[in-house]
């Protein structure tokens, strides 16, 4: 696979979760949450992105959110469960995917805010169509996801160098 070809990274909020007395990592989903995860992967399905690699937070929520969302896909990607996704800054989230063998073209990252907003802000330097106007209307809610582009080797991923191409969230 060529670096020459655009990557794409897909930042996916968890699903609304439930606050039950467990300690945050092993929170659960909500009822909302477990049905918009699977919307959210009807909508993933639907960008029509071959995902190579799916990186999941090891938290509750995340795996439970992946679940749902994958049995959407025409085919499931190989999926790493990753403990430094959870509570996880932007820059140690870009540090994780500077990791990604470059034969992964497609990359879905399953996590949590504030780091996932944070991450996409951080590496968004231009937006195609509305997508940003959408996301800065919306924020980066449960089961919300974004899409960006952007050229080279993951080694070479860092703020600014990617390209907002799509943007989604459960009430849109």
């Amino acid at each position: 696979m060529s670096v020459a070809e655009p990557r794409r990274i897909v930042l996916f909020r968890h699903a609304k979760a439930d606050w039950p007395q467990v300690s945050d990592h092993e929170r659960p989903l909500a009822d909302r949450g477990r049905t918009d995860a699977a919307v959210a992967g009807r909508r993933l399905a639907d960008t029509g992105i071959p995902f190579d690699l799916a990186l999941c937070s090891t938290a509750v929520r995340t795996r439970e959110t992946w679940k749902l969302a994958v049995h959407e896909f025409p085919h499931r990607p190989k999926t790493v469960y990753e403990e430094r996704l959870y509570e996880a800054s932007p820059g140690e989230l870009i540090a994780v995917l500077n990791e990604t063998p470059d034969d992964a073209q497609d990359v879905l990252l399953i996590g949590h805010n504030p780091g996932i907003q944070g991450l996409c802000e951080v590496l968004d330097g231009q937006a195609e169509g509305e997508a940003r106007a959408r996301m800065t209307e919306r924020g980066f809610p449960t089961a919300a996801f974004a899409v960006l582009s952007f050229d080279g080797s993951w080694k070479s991923l860092e703020p600014g160098v990617t390209t907002l191409i799509d943007y989604w969230a459960p009430t849109e």
